[in-house]
């Protein structure tokens, strides 16, 4: 991962029509689908809501620190940070044996957590592979004293729990020969030899079908993709290529380079390549009305594990960030950074412990749900769903309970049918006044950081 201005690092909408026009015939056609046929292959995504991202490679092994002395800057960046050259690094891989990894564990906490979905690194900035690639030995089983793959039990395991599987793939490569570093004093970003830059693109997707035959991940979450010698072109290149592989897949927003803002463009006569956006460390102050899109988010400073970084978010902030993504209209994915080991920080496994005992209670609000259609909510947020006969449910998150009791909802037209705690099912007085509806809630608010209300609405005449 790597911080950059949201405008630039969610970059929702992928067009490559700032190519020329001359060669556009060249380029491969993106499958087409009907908006229906869309909203199917996106369903699963758009009502999980909630997903655990996992940074974990041979950068896991150095914790953050490199021939003893700590390296600034986020962990799984060091081989960058510290300028390591690439034969030096790889002492990393022959320490890499994580005995203690338990990938029915790792799911479990994620389930508890409410997680619906699972994203792991395959292959990050460094190049090295988490599972069992043919076309290199800097992968775990030829590098490594581990020597198996690590993904393929992960994605069997998820699948046995219910979640959904899905990989991050770094397009940047500090490893590979066709890349070589951007200056004497960093890698990033990286350059490539003109003439080698097929052969990458080749290899690049060799190892991506090698994901999907191993491990059948049903999202490929790209990243590595703002090197000038990567373009438009090529993310088209390489989006057709996997969903002809697998239609069913669902690739995010930075397989392509993406944009700087979404001035001047147009659903209706432009193509996109990507999905979904990528908000990174963020989550927008007004949702992305229209576009799908995913919130990343660390718990603490950094993506990959960190022995020196305690800067951890409170489980208040993590929980009200679940809600604020999903009242926007988002899905929000929080990394965890497992050490060289195997094992997920204490840190990180009691936030996902308290996130999912909220989830338990209050989960109905989060999955499934749609973007709040109030204009303004001052006590807290707001998800909503459009039940099968017209009534509009909505979920009142409520952060700062009234001291008088009185909860005021504004903008709505329609009719209160009910209302109700989620937490103990108890009911709810309800009336309209206008616009305007008016709740009398118990003295106590039922939860310290987020109280839900159902409300339903009979739907405007």
């Amino acid at each position: 991962m790597q911080f950059r201005p949201w405008l630039w690092a969610f970059s929702i909408l992928f067009a490559w029509c700032s190519l020329p026009t001359v060669g556009r015939a060249e380029v491969p056609v993106i499958p087409s689908e009907t908006p229906e046929q869309r909203d199917a292959r996106m369903q699963w995504w758009r009502e999980a809501r909630f997903g655990m991202f996992i940074h974990w490679g041979v950068y896991s092994v150095a914790g953050g620190t490199w021939k003893g002395q700590p390296v600034s800057g986020i962990g799984e960046w060091i081989m960058n940070s510290a300028n390591i050259p690439v034969e030096d690094y790889a002492s990393l891989a022959a320490q890499f044996n994580p005995v203690r990894y338990d990938p029915a564990e790792w799911v479990r906490i994620a389930k508890d957590a409410g997680m619906r979905y699972i994203v792991i690194t395959s292959k990050h900035h460094d190049g090295f592979c988490l599972f069992d690639s043919k076309v290199t030995d800097w992968d775990v089983v030829d590098a490594s004293p581990w020597g198996k793959d690590l993904l393929k039990p992960l994605a069997d395991e998820c699948r046995k729990q219910g979640l959904h599987f899905c990989t991050y793939y770094s397009i940047m490569d500090w490893h590979h020969p066709a890349q070589y570093r951007g200056s004497d004093q960093a890698y990033n970003p990286t350059r490539i030899h003109p003439e080698r830059k097929r052969e990458y693109m080749e290899y690049m997707k060799t190892q991506l079908r090698e994901l999907l035959e191993s491990c059948d991940p049903e999202v490929l979450w790209f990243d590595g993709e703002w090197p000038d010698w990567y373009t438009e072109a090529d993310g088209r290149e390489v989006y057709v290529y996997l969903r002809e592989l697998k239609p069913s897949l669902i690739i995010n927003n930075r397989v392509g380079k993406g944009r700087k803002g979404m001035e001047g463009l147009n659903r209706s006569d432009q193509e996109y390549v990507g999905d979904f956006g990528t908000p990174e460390q963020q989550i927008p102050a007004t949702g992305l009305p229209g576009v799908d899109w995913e919130s990343c988010m660390t718990m603490n400073n950094t993506w990959g594990y960190k022995s020196d970084d305690h800067n951890w978010k409170s489980a208040e902030t993590l929980i009200r960030n679940v809600i604020d993504t999903a009242s926007k209209g988002g899905n929000y994915l929080l990394n965890v950074g497992p050490t060289g080991e195997g094992t997920i920080p204490d840190a990180s496994v009691e936030r996902l412990a308290a996130i999912g005992r909220w989830m338990r209670v209050n989960g109905e609000s989060i999955y499934g749900t749609q973007a709040s259609p109030l204009p303004a909510t001052p006590w807290g947020r707001c998800t909503a769903k459009r039940l099968p006969d017209g009534t509009l449910r909505l979920y009142l998150h409520v952060f700062q309970w009234p001291e008088n009791g009185r909860l005021t909802v504004e903008g709505l037209s329609g009719r209160p049918k009910a209302a109700a705690l989620l937490a103990d099912g108890s009911a709810v007085a309800v009336q309209a006044e206008g616009e305007r509806i008016l709740l009398d809630l118990p003295g106590k608010a039922p939860d310290p950081v987020a109280s839900v209300i159902r409300l339903d609405v009979n739907p405007n005449p």
